[in-house]
């Protein structure tokens, strides 16, 4: 006897639900007992990043890894790892961005002598 696709969607919906839940709260904590102030636009994108994170991980997971204690943690870890993950991407986009901007500004130097 197979459960119907409406039922395990369902329980797969519950579950992503309930660990996204729980890895807010978790993450939560863990940003407030940072000894550094942060704003809540801060905390809001770190917690949006782990919450995605661990949702994704433990959808693709769940066919490969087939113990629950070892998908449990591999969706915990990729979820606690993914804030500071996300950090290094932007700064890197970033300073790349400010690379490519500068070679830019100079290749296209002004010339000294303008023809009148």
């Amino acid at each position: 006897m197979s459960s119907s696709p409406d039922t395990d969607f369902q329980v797969m919906a519950k579950d992503s639900l309930i660990s996204s839940v729980l890895g807010s709260a978790a993450m939560g904590a863990r940003l407030l007992l940072s000894p550094e102030p942060v704003g809540l636009a801060w905390i809001i994108r770190r917690t949006l990043a782990a919450c995605i994170t661990a949702v994704f991980v433990g959808l693709v997971a769940q066919d490969y890894i087939h113990s629950k204690g070892a998908l449990y943690a591999a969706i915990g870890v990729s979820g606690a790892a993914a804030p500071e993950i996300m950090d290094f991407i932007i700064k890197y986009v970033r300073a790349r961005g400010e690379r490519e901007v500068s070679n830019v500004t100079k290749a296209k130097k002004p010339s000294k002598k303008r023809r009148k």
